[in-house]
């Protein structure tokens, strides 16, 4: 159950990424990534990330409040989720670790103690 929300989570983040208005998208000449920053209505960057120029998500990709408190660091290759992912709650940490574009494990931390489910 935890892992589909973390999943859930994971897909709002992409999709998000794409709803936002107000967005500065610029192409890097060195790494030829386009650095997009996405913002909130009341000017807070709500994201920031890297497209490839056929518009997949690369490289690192985190996600702000709009207080500008970090919620979510997510890493992408050519499109595919990858590596640990981090998703920061109030009083919690959860690690998201992806193979092959799926959920490979999870790790939940709090004030009081850690675990860890597996898939």
């Amino acid at each position: 159950m935890k892992t589909k929300i973390i999943f859930l989570l994971a897909l709002l983040m992409t999709v998000v990424s794409f709803g936002q208005d107000k967005k500065e998208l610029t192409l890097n000449e060195n790494t030829q990534l386009i650095e997009a920053t996405y913002f909130h209505d009341n000017g807070v960057v709500s994201q920031t990330g890297f497209y490839t120029l056929d518009g997949k998500l690369q490289g690192e990709w985190k996600q702000y409040d709009t207080s500008g408190k970090k919620l979510t660091a997510a890493n992408y290759n050519n499109g595919e989720k990858v590596g640990k992912w981090f998703f920061w709650g109030e009083d919690t940490l959860k690690e998201v670790d992806y193979s092959n574009n799926a959920i490979a494990s999870v790790s939940e931390w709090d004030n009081k103690s850690t675990r860890v489910v597996s898939q």
